[in-house]
Formats: structure tokens, sequence, C-alpha cells
């Protein structure tokens, strides 16, 4: 057999050069498109509406995001109704690129598709990174009789489902700590839903209601200079925006409930941009211009990486089933 040709060998080198250089412009086009993002501006999705204390968190952070992520342009759109499940089943269903995020709270991520039909579970999202935690409160005009929350027990079991209560509606936050409590202390209440934790606050200070819900830093933010008492807060430890309030644990009620806020995008990102995104949320969490605001507003801020996050969300995705087993918060 004759050796090969000089031909042959050049061939066969030139195409061995090719696969190399085609592999090479491959990866640098890997590394161009990741060094490439954002490339456009990311939309980031408030399900509530403007001005409430969601929005203005979500607008802080998403600030303070832009100037940790170069190039990034975070624009804020709100997509309020049905208690948050609009815009929900739209960052769910959004493309998971990168360029939709929005910002979450509980329980209605988890609550809503416990009660109905939706778009989303906990599975649908990629989760970047808590910023905030505002236990549940239970408050009373400060004319009332009730001073305490043993006082409120001790009431409600005397004449049970005669004492009412406010909450921000069907499956709300407070709406669910409600029936924890009822749960809990082995009582009847009546819920009283409005459309927010300001109109239930006029219908207390009116003495149109015996008791109202609220997240700690609503509640917080109503005493001062009204006739307005904070009985107890819905936590593990005491608030550190209100130290002097007694925990419903202390009283001998394990009850655990309010509104965690934090950010999410559809689940299937690709892993550098959910770590480019969290790490800017976990630095954010710490940002002066967020930590003086969040203490104005009396805003418990509370950071959870990704996987802690997560796992606090199943374990309340848990609690709150056993919970529809007996309260169903829809009837």
């Amino acid at each position: 057999m004759p050796p090969p040709s000089f031909s042959t060998h050049r061939t066969a080198s030139m195409k061995t050069a090719l696969r190399f250089l085609a592999i090479a412009f491959a990866l640098a086009g890997a590394r161009a498109a990741h060094a490439a993002y954002p490339d456009r501006p990311i939309t980031m999705i408030v399900p509530f509406s403007a001005g409430a204390g969601t929005d203005l968190t979500a607008r802080t952070v998403a600030q303070c995001m832009e100037g940790q992520i170069k190039g990034a342009s975070i624009v804020v759109t709100n997509r309020p109704g049905a208690s948050g499940d609009i815009g929900l089943s739209a960052l769910a269903t959004a493309a998971p690129d990168g360029y939709t995020l929005g910002i979450v709270n509980t329980p209605g991520v988890v609550s809503i598709p416990i009660e109905r039909q939706t778009r989303y579970t906990v599975a649908s999202f990629d989760f970047l990174g808590a910023v905030a935690d505002a236990p549940g409160t239970i408050s009373v005009h400060a004319d009332s009789g009730i001073q305490t929350i043993q006082d409120l027990v001790r009431a409600a079991k005397a004449k049970p489902g005669a004492i009412t209560v406010g909450t921000q509606g069907v499956g709300s936050a407070g709406h669910i700590a409600l029936l924890l409590l009822e749960q809990s202390a082995g009582i009847e209440l009546t819920p009283v839903p409005f459309q927010g934790a300001a109109p239930a606050r006029t219908a207390l200070l009116g003495k149109v209601i015996d008791t109202t819900m609220a997240n700690v830093d609503e509640a917080v933010s109503f005493r001062n200079g009204s006739p307005w008492r904070v009985l107890g807060v819905m936590s593990d430890a005491r608030s550190s925006v209100a130290a002097e309030l007694p925990t419903f644990k202390e009283a001998g009620y394990d009850i655990v409930a309010g509104s965690m806020r934090g950010f999410a995008g559809p689940k299937g990102m690709p892993r550098e941009v959910v770590k480019t995104l969290s790490d800017a949320i976990r630095t954010c969490a710490a940002d002066p211009v967020f930590l003086d605001r969040a203490q104005k507003s009396f805003l418990p801020v509370r950071y959870l990486p990704p996987q802690e996050y997560l796992s606090s969300l199943r374990r309340l995705d848990a609690s709150l089933r056993e919970l529809w087993k007996t309260k169903p918060w829809n009837q």
C-alpha cells in the first residue's frame, strides 16, 4: 500500500484545525452570550397596586439591583387583581430567560393554589431570595376591655362568634392568621373582610369592629397618635420593630403567621442568570437605602438565600394544606 501523499496530510490537518476553530468560536460565543446579560430591560412584576408596601419594597430593591448588575435596567410593572393571582400567573408563565422577575408575598403564592385552580404552584418559580418578613398581629381599640391575648381568648370562649375581626379579604394573610388563632386557641371568631389594612383600621377606630388583623409594620404605624392597642405578634421571637410586643407563643399559642416578601422568576432560568440576580438581591437586602426605608416604614428586614427561602415556602405549603383540611378559607 503506497504511503499517504503530502496533500492528504495537509487536508487532514486543515480539517482538524477547522474543527478546533469551530469549537473555539462556539465557546467564545457562549461566553459572549453570558457576558451580554442583560442586553435589554428586565421587567419586575408587582402583583399589587402601586404605592402599597409591597410595591415600595420592589421599587427600592429594583433601583438597587440596577446598580449591582452591570447594564441592568429594571422596569417595575404593577399587575394587581385577584389577591395577587394575576401577577403571579404572569410571572410563572413568562419566558424563563431572566428578563421577567417578580416580588412575591406569602401566604398568597402558597395559599392561592390550595384554594383554587391556578397556573402555578411553588414549584413553578426559581426563588432568588427573601428580603423581609412581617409577622401578623391582632389589635383592638385602646378603649377596649380586651388588653391582652389571654383577654381575647377568654372573651371569645365566653361568647363564641361574637367578636368581629377585620381582615384584608378571604384567604389574605390576616384571614389565615385568624384561622390559625381559632385552631390553636379553640375559639370561634367572626371575620369581616376589607379591601386592605387601611379600611379595617378606620373601622376599628370607629368601633365598627372589635379587633383587626394587620402585619406588624402596618399595626405599628397605625397606632402612632391613634387610640390603638396591639395585643401581640405572630412570630417565633419578638419583632425587631416592636420588641415590647409579646408573641402569641409567649401566651401559649404556637402561631407563626404574616407576610414574607421575596423575589422570584419563572422556573428554568439559566443557572448563571439565577446567580447574578440572587447575588444582587443579597447585596440589596443590606443596602443602606433599603434598610433606611424599611426602618421608616417599620418593615422587619429578614434576608433568606434562595434555598432557605424555598424551604420556608415548602414548610408553609405543608402547614396550610393541613389547615385547609379543617378550616378551608374560601368558605
